[in-house]
C-alpha cells in the first residue's frame, strides 16, 4: 500500500447539481488529513493537458450552494486511446499525484476502471449524474435537484394547461433511464408517464386520454423521457394531433435546465457524505470502487459492477402512477 500524500479531484461527463459540494468535501477532508489536493480542470481532457490547480480550504468556500462545477467538465475521446492515457499518467506523475477522486457517471467510471488497471493507479468514484441510473447507490448526486426542477416547471405548466384547456407534453432528460420522468410524473399527477424501461402503446395512451376527456377533464400533462421508444415529445404530439385533433396539444422540452441550479439539501448532504468517505477510503487503501449510499449506509461498489450493471426502475411505482392518474 502506498502512502497517499497528494490527491487529484475532477468532474467529468454531464454536470450535476451538488458536484461543487462533492469537490468541497474532498478538498477539506483531504487537507484535514494532511493531504495535498489538486483540482484537475475539465476532467480527463485537463488530465491529458496537465491543467491542474492546487486547492486550498479557501478554494472551496462559498460553493456548496452553487450548481455546475468550479472544476468545469468535458468529455474526452482522446482519453480512450492508450496514448491519451499515457500522457495523463505522466502528467499526474510529474506533479506527484498519488490517487484520484472521479466525480461523474458511467462513462467517467469506465475510463477510471481502464486507467486504474492499466497503471495500477488508485481511483475512487463518486456518482454525479442527474439520471440516477448508476448501480451501487440509491441516489446519485444531482438527481433530487433535477427532480425538483422538473416538478416546479410542471406545476407552472399545469396552471396554464388548466387555464387554456390544453394537453401539455413535457419532455425530460433520460436517454436510457426513466427515473426523472417516473418520479416527477408521480409528483405532479401526470396523466401518463412514458419511459425507456417500459414499452409505450400509443393506442392505449389515446384511449386513456379519450376516457379522461369524456369524464370532463379539460387539461392534462404527459411526462415523456427523451429516450422513450415513442420517439419523444414531438412524436407523441404528432400522433395525438393526427388521431385526436380536438385536443389542444402543446410541447415543452425542459432540456438542460434540469442540470443547473442550486442543489437541494438532499444533494448537498449526499455529496458531502460521499466526498468525505471517498477520501477516508483512499487513505485506508480502498480503491477501484465507486462510493455510494444504499439504505442509508455508505457502500463501495467495484467499477466493473458500477459500469456494467444499472439501477433498475421500480416497476410497482410505475403501476402505482397509472392507478393514481385515473
Amino acid at each position: 500500500m502506498i502512502k497517499i500524500k497528494k490527491i487529484g479531484v475532477f468532474t467529468s461527463g454531464g454536470d450535476a447539481p451538488g458536484m461543487n459540494a462533492a469537490i468541497r468535501a474532498v478538498v477539506r477532508t483531504g487537507i484535514n488529513n494532511d493531504i495535498e489536493v489538486i483540482g484537475i480542470l475539465q476532467g480527463y481532457s485537463g488530465m491529458i493537458k496537465g491543467d491542474f490547480v492546487k486547492m486550498e480550504t479557501s478554494s472551496v468556500s462559498n460553493i456548496i450552494q452553487r450548481g455546475g462545477t468550479i472544476l468545469k467538465t468535458a468529455r474526452s475521446e482522446k482519453f480512450f486511446t492508450i496514448e491519451g492515457r499515457q500522457q495523463a499518467f505522466q502528467n499526474l506523475k510529474n506533479v506527484g499525484i498519488d490517487a484520484l477522486v472521479a466525480i461523474g457517471g458511467d462513462g467517467t467510471f469506465t475510463g477510471a476502471e481502464i486507467f486504474s488497471k492499466e497503471f495500477d493507479f488508485p481511483i475512487i468514484g463518486m456518482p454525479g449524474t442527474i439520471d440516477n441510473d448508476l448501480y451501487g447507490s440509491d441516489y446519485t448526486i444531482g438527481f433530487d435537484t433535477a427532480l425538483n426542477t422538473v416538478v416546479e416547471a410542471a406545476d407552472k405548466i399545469r396552471d396554464t394547461a388548466y387555464s387554456h384547456n390544453r394537453l401539455f407534453i413535457i419532455e425530460v432528460m433520460g436517454r436510457d433511464a426513466g427515473f426523472i420522468a417516473l418520479q416527477s410524473g408521480i409528483a405532479v399527477g401526470a396523466e401518463d408517464i412514458l419511459i425507456p424501461e417500459s414499452k409505450t402503446y400509443i393506442d392505449s395512451l389515446l384511449s386513456k386520454l379519450r376516457h379522461d376527456w369524456r369524464k370532463n377533464k379539460t387539461s392534462g400533462i404527459i411526462i415523456v423521457a427523451e429516450g422513450d421508444d415513442s420517439g419523444g415529445a414531438f412524436e407523441v404530439a404528432k400522433v395525438i394531433n393526427e388521431k385526436c385533433p380536438d385536443f389542444k396539444t402543446r410541447i415543452t422540452i425542459l432540456g438542460h435546465v434540469q442540470r443547473g441550479g442550486s442543489p437541494s439539501c438532499l444533494d448537498r448532504v449526499l455529496a458531502s457524505t460521499l466526498g468525505y468517505h471517498a477520501v477516508k477510503a483512499l487513505l485506508k487503501g480502498n480503491h477501484g470502487v465507486m462510493v455510494g449510499r444504499v439504505n442509508n449506509k455508505v457502500v463501495f461498489t467495484p467499477f466493473e459492477k458500477a459500469t456494467k450493471l444499472h439501477q433498475e426502475i421500480n416497476k410497482p411505482l410505475l403501476e402505482m402512477a397509472r392507478v393514481l392518474s385515473l
